[in-house]
């Protein structure tokens, strides 16, 4: 059989060498066209997917923890002596002598100068005379009086006359009484002479000096004398801790210049109000000094614990916004959606505050939020919820 019989016997529906052909051209093609085309969908699915998520707002939340039931308030305290006060002279003179100077210790009675006032002792003398000249005119009227007491028995002066003498020896003895007072001031002024301590305490400050001119009530004193045995330290309490405050409450006192070492003192007094001012209750602590290792009008650091509200709870500062309808947060939701929460603050601890109400321990707060942040709007959390260590 030749070839021609060969090809014209082949079996019906085989494709031809042609047909071959342009099949596997076909199919190139199309191979083509995919490895083309799936790289472009598939880079404009995450482009529109990386819009999407870039449309809604990415946020980092934190979750509130509750306050510890005591936290400890560090205030500036001022430290004064338990009992302070200027030594003024109550006569007027010349400084005859002093005998004490700064740091010296004195008791009560103890001389601490002499004034020369010759203009007293004059007037002292003057008054004394007087009441003696007064004495022997009250004698006089009161004998008169009982003189004309007599006559009046027997008709020989009127009634008149013996009251006016019954009146003139009242005058009389008024006249002494008076006399015998300016003598006991001007006896109690000579005394004042002597410039005496009137307690036990040390010589904060000495301000004359021999031969200087003292006028009675002029504001200059003296010495200044203080009893640092016992100290008051006065602290100003915030409005929010005023409340936690007592007397007997236990604090800690420290000073820069003694490092390491901290004095227990006692809340014995508060003010009882809040000072309008400062919005501060100022508190009354007294320290032991008997040693005298602390120098009054000294600044210190006092801590003292108090005890911190149930329900209270812990966010940072960055978490709050402050808008007319007052403080608020912004809380996660579980469907995504932002609500803005009004809150209460409490104490503020520098980089935490106290949220009073208003808040939950399982919120999800969002930190540094937008100012444009609105109820309602959609957000992605881009880390989970964290807890604030504990102070």
């Amino acid at each position: 059989m030749n070839t021609a019989d060969r090809t014209s016997t082949a079996l019906p529906g085989t494709p031809s060498a042609t047909a071959r052909y342009w099949l596997l051209a076909a199919l190139v093609l199309v191979v083509a066209l995919l490895a083309g085309f799936v790289p472009r969908w598939q880079a404009r699915a995450a482009l529109r997917e990386q819009t999407d998520a870039l449309a809604v707002p990415s946020v980092t939340v934190i979750a509130p923890h509750a306050a510890a039931r005591e936290s400890v308030l560090v205030l500036p305290g001022e430290v004064r002596p338990l009992v302070e006060a200027p030594i003024y002279a109550r006569t007027s003179g010349y400084v005859k002598r002093w005998l004490v100077d700064l740091g010296a210790v004195v008791t009560t009675g103890d001389l601490l100068a002499e004034i020369d006032a010759p203009e007293v002792d004059q007037q002292l003398l003057q008054a004394r005379a007087q009441l003696g000249e007064a004495n022997a005119n009250a004698r006089l009227a009161k004998t008169t009086a009982a003189r004309f007491d007599t006559l009046r028995k027997t008709a020989a002066v009127s009634a008149q006359d013996k009251d006016e003498k019954d009146a003139d020896s009242a005058n009389r003895d008024a006249t002494v009484e008076a006399a015998r007072a300016n003598v006991r001031r001007l006896e109690d002024l000579k005394n004042f002479q002597r410039v005496t301590a009137p307690f036990d305490g040390v010589i904060t400050e000495r301000t004359t000096d021999v031969g200087q001119l003292i006028t009675a009530g002029n504001s200059q004193p003296l010495f200044r004398l203080a009893q640092p045995q016992t100290l008051r330290v006065f602290i100003r309490v915030p409005q929010s801790a005023a409340h936690q405050i007592a007397a007997g409450q236990s604090a800690d006192v420290a000073f820069t210049e003694i490092p390491g070492h901290a004095f227990e003192a006692k809340v014995v007094r508060t003010a009882g109000a809040i000072d309008p001012a400062s919005r501060t209750l100022l508190v009354e602590l007294q320290l032991d000094n008997a040693e005298g290792k602390i120098l009054a009008g000294s600044h210190a650091e006092v801590r003292a614990k108090i005890p911190a509200p149930e329900a209270a709870l812990l966010l940072p500062a960055n978490t709050l916004l402050y808008r007319a309808e007052g403080t608020q947060v912004g809380i996660v939701g579980e469907n995504g959606r932002v609500e803005l929460r009004t809150v209460k603050l409490g104490r503020d601890f520098g980089h935490d505050l106290e949220i009073r109400d208003g808040l939950k321990p399982e919120d999800r707060v969002i930190l540094n939020p937008s100012d444009s942040l609105a109820t309602g709007t959609a957000v992605r959390v881009a880390e989970p919820a964290a807890v604030l260590e504990k102070k």
